[in-house]
């Protein structure tokens, strides 16, 4: 028995290919063996050796004793068998619960617990893991459990609780550093990764996004590269799960600024791009990601599969030529014995697979056909081969043969098996394979989801039968599941449409004149989802000398630069307020930075481009934006029948992936968006009269030539024939109208709501009702870079004329934080200690987590004695410290209330 212990043992440090050699040399008849054995196996990703072990144990299954049992239902748990697992543990609780074994009956809590909350059973799986801690209060995988389901908000079951998720987060960070010396390595460092993350994750929950940033920034001090990196990557895919995907973005981008050649940050720079839909801009990213790794002599097969991965979609040549150079790295390394037969079997795996993929998408079934085959042959658990194979099948119509192959692949990772069926792309030829999606879309999976993209092709389907009543009855359906997990507030985007025109106001410009640049190099073209955006970029791009760039997220991620800044420096403020303080210095750093990035874009595929397109659709909200940076910049708004963009909108399925497609869920939203756009286009012609050109989708449709000339003329570019066969354009193209672009111009698209007449009310009713927004207090300030300009005034000991300045910044923005820090650090200076102390209290109130800021007051106490409030700040924990190798606040030199060099240093930089 002591022997079994000690192989659980190394199973609760993560040592499995320990625990492997450990059982391999032991007595394999024993079934606690053969468990212990299979769950290492499964740990380490190998299901094949899981499963066969698996099998050889059930054959003692009548033999075993509670723990070994106990064991067998975290197998069960792992191949994910709920059910049987929850069986499992009410049949052996029992003998459990009579010993005085706490821990053993603190691990059956635990993993009950487990499983009721893959059931969706949130109350009882909370109330199982508290039990467990309170029979055996030194299981961190519990309190991480209980914080992850504070953090969940389903009324009918759980609230979401932020502070008591912190309240487990400090009882696992108290256990992690009483119990780390007695840990293996491996297993520290996980715990102490999944507790930062888990304090990020309530920060940005809470939407404590500074806090969050200044504590990455502490640890980026703390902590080596790699590490750093890891949650600078956690924390971004944290923020793109709440909808916030510029904010990650900018996040990944700022991070670069520290380390411009880490590879993890590019790869999940690359990640984000793609789940925007912006898949150009990963394979450039990946692409960067690839010549850093070759110059660092790292491992390039990763990034090599992963271009010709994310290329099956727009260059399938790419995609082969990516896999040929991943084969021959993988070539390379078998004939140096780098490469140890397990992984090297793997990667061959591997190569197969994308190779199938890239066949199939070349529509050589019976080729991908067979490398699938060999793939599932070779290991029956593939996800990628199941997934694979079955979208082939249901690509030729072989529903029943798809839905066989996603019936496999849930039972080896239900989500992904779920996900399959929802990605699916085909349009069934008759009403029984309709009948048959209609079941499958609304069978529950575990966390009890609606599969709502299999719904929008049913509506598809339907729609293409006309049969148009029951084609809109599944768009309705999908829509209305869909905004379940969306936060889409239709006012909070009508509020800022309204903010919006009243920041960017002729006024402004009056004010700030000669800002920006004079480029021409950025053509927008812009205007509603669905209006027609797609098709007039790929007109353009068919000249020889306008790039076609795609959906960019360039100017939303300035944007997101902007708030950043402004919650650095606890103004309080965000963007549009916050316009009236960029100088022209920054316009016109920012716009050139845009200019290199879209220099780059080009020069990889287009050299000759003289323009370059950005075809982001929602730019038409920050055309002031635009032209404040590029006064001359060329803007093409696309107009299309109203009804016919909504319709569009509402039968298409952008996944609910982004906060800004929220709209599109719900008719009436749609509509009040629509009007929305209506008034902001208003506004900018009033204010860039003649500067905008206006294209409507039906007279490209009527009049392709008319209209391309129009558009022409506008950029300033000589007429090319070769323009009129856009749909023959070898050029990716990745939206929603993907389809569409590879076809000639056809009508069939114009006046389609008639079919939808009798549905529309909703939409009727959304863009007529009266546009009313909430109260706008904004104040202006009547010159940039006040801040800036005080802090270069104090670094040149000109105190005067800098605290005049700060004191002319709390005239127009009294609550602003860091203009309270700087004067206290003046009249610290100056000797007027008591002055000081109460400027730099109000700037630690605005932001406590504010290190600087917060040494400073420390300071600042101490110079006037009052040592007690000084020790008190010292010892009063900000949130996130403790995290494993956190310490208090350091002493500072007694300069520090002077050395502000490096706080100020990027404030031109967005």
């Amino acid at each position: 028995m002591q022997s079994i212990q000690l192989f659980r043992n190394l199973l609760e440090q993560q040592q499995y290919a320990a625990l492997v050699d450990h059982c391999l040399q032991a007595d394999m008849a024993d079934p606690a063996i053969q468990v212990l054995l299979c769950l290492a196996y499964l740990h380490q990703g190998d299901r094949v050796a899981a499963q066969a072990m698996f099998e050889q144990s059930q054959a003692q299954a009548d033999s075993m004793d509670a723990a070994t049992r106990l064991d067998l239902v975290a197998v069960y748990m792992l191949l994910h068998q709920t059910e049987k697992a929850i069986d499992l543990v009410e049949e052996i609780r029992p003998a459990i619960e009579v010993t005085k074994d706490q821990a053993l009956r603190g691990l059956l809590c635990a993993r009950l617990g487990w499983c009721r909350m893959q059931q969706g059973k949130l109350r009882e799986a909370k109330a199982l893991f508290a039990q467990s801690a309170d029979l055996y209060n030194r299981r961190i995988a519990v309190y991480l459990n209980l914080a992850r389901l504070c953090l969940m908000n389903n009324p009918d079951q759980i609230t979401f609780n932020s502070a008591e998720a912190q309240q487990f987060v400090d009882q696992a960070v108290t256990i992690l550093q009483q119990e780390h010396p007695h840990w293996a390595e491996t297993l520290v460092a996980q715990c102490t990764e999944q507790l930062r993350l888990l304090q990020l994750e309530i920060w940005v929950r809470t939407d404590e996004l500074a806090q969050a940033e200044s504590w990455l920034n502490e640890k980026r001090e703390s902590i080596d590269e790699a590490d750093w990196a890891g949650l600078i990557v956690g924390t971004a895919i944290l923020l793109a799960g709440c909808d916030q995907h510029e904010q990650a973005s900018d996040l990944l981008r700022e991070s670069l600024r520290y380390y411009p050649k880490n590879i993890a940050l590019h790869v999940q720079m690359a990640e984000l791009a793609e789940v925007q839909g912006r898949r150009l801009q990963a394979i450039r990213i990946l692409h960067r990601a690839l010549r850093l790794a070759e110059q660092q002599d790292a491992d390039t097969f990763r990034l090599r599969c992963r271009l010709a991965e994310v290329n099956l979609q727009v260059n399938l040549a790419a995609a082969r030529t990516h896999l040929e150079k991943a084969r021959d790295t993988v070539d390379q390394l078998a004939a140096s014995d780098d490469l140890l037969e397990q992984k090297l079997r793997q990667h061959k795996l591997q190569l197969r697979l994308i190779q199938a993929q890239i066949e199939s998408n070349e529509q050589n079934f019976s080729i991908a056909d067979q490398l699938f085959r060999e793939v599932l042959e070779e290991n029956p658990y593939s996800i990628p081969a199941l997934r694979g194979l079955g979208q082939q099948h249901m690509q030729l119509g072989e529903i029943d043969e798809a839905i066989t192959l996603y019936e496999r692949l849930k039972q080896v990772d239900p989500v992904v098996g779920h996900s399959a069926l929802i990605n699916a792309r085909h349009f069934p030829e008759n009403e029984a394979v309709l009948e048959k999606l209609d079941k499958a879309a609304r069978m529950p999976s575990l966390q009890g989801s609606v599969k709502t993209g299999i719904l929008f092709q049913l509506a598809a389907a339907w729609e293409k039968r006309k049969n148009y009543d029951k084609a809109f009855s599944y768009a309705h359906d999908a829509n209305k599941l869909s905004r379940r997990f969306l936060h889409y507030d239709a006012k909070k985007h009508r509020n800022m449409c309204a903010r919006i025109r009243y920041a960017f106001n002729k006024a402004l410009y009056e004010h700030r004149q000669g800002f920006g640049i004079n480029s021409t190099l950025p053509v927008f073209v812009l205007g509603m989802p669905r209006s027609g955006t797609t098709l007039a970029e790929q007109i353009l791009s068919g000249h020889s000398k306008i790039y076609g760039a795609g959906e960019l997220g360039i100017i939303p991620q300035r944007i997101q630069g902007l708030n950043r800044w402004e919650r650095q420096v606890g103004s309080g403020r965000q963007y549009p307020d916050c316009v009236d303080d960029l100088s022209a210095y920054d316009t016109a750093g920012i716009a050139n930075g845009i200019v290199d990035e879209l220099q780059a874009m080009a020069a990889e595929e287009k050299p000759e481009a003289k323009f370059v397109v950005d075809k982001l659709p929602h730019n038409f909200e920050s055309i002031g934006f635009i032209k404040f940076l590029f006064p001359n910049a060329r803007i093409i708004s696309v107009r299309r029948d109203p009804r016919d963009i909504a319709l569009s909108n509402y039968f298409t399925d952008y996944q609910a992936k982004h906060g800004g497609m929220g709209f599109a869920y719900d008719l009436t939203d749609i509509g009040e968006q629509l009007a929305d756009h209506n008034l902001l286009m208003q506004h900018w012609h009033q204010t860039f009269p003649a500067e905008i050109l206006e294209i409507n989708y039906e007279d490209v449709v009527d009049d392709l030539e008319g209209t391309a000339r129009k558009m022409f003329d506008y950029i300033g570019v000589e007429w090319e024939d070769q323009v009129l066969s856009f749909n023959k354009l070898d050029r990716p193209v990745k939206t929603a109208s993907v389809w569409q672009v590879r076809q000639p111009i056809y009508k069939t698209s114009m006046a389609k709501w008639k079919r939808y007449e009798n549905h529309l009310s909703p939409l009727i009713k959304g863009t007529n009702t009266k546009i009313i927004s909430d109260k706008i207090e904004m104040m202006t300030l009547p010159e940039p870079g006040m801040l800036i300009d005080g802090v270069s005034l104090y670094k040149t000991d000109k105190l005067d004329k800098a605290e005049y300045r700060f004191k002319q910044l709390l005239h127009h923005i009294p609550q602003h934080a860091a203009a309270h820090a700087m004067l206290g650090i003046i009249y610290a200076k100056s000797g007027r200690i008591e002055d000081a102390i109460k400027m730099m209290e109000q700037a630690h109130e605005k932001c406590p987590w504010n290190k600087n800021w917060r040494n400073d007051l420390i300071q600042a106490y101490v110079m006037a004695g009052e040592t007690q409030k000084a020790e008190n700040l010292k010892q009063k924990k900000s949130p996130g410290q403790g995290l494993y190798d956190d310490s208090l606040i350091a002493e500072k030199s007694d300069n520090a209330l002077v050395d502000i060099d490096s706080r100020f240093e990027t404030a031109h930089v967005v």
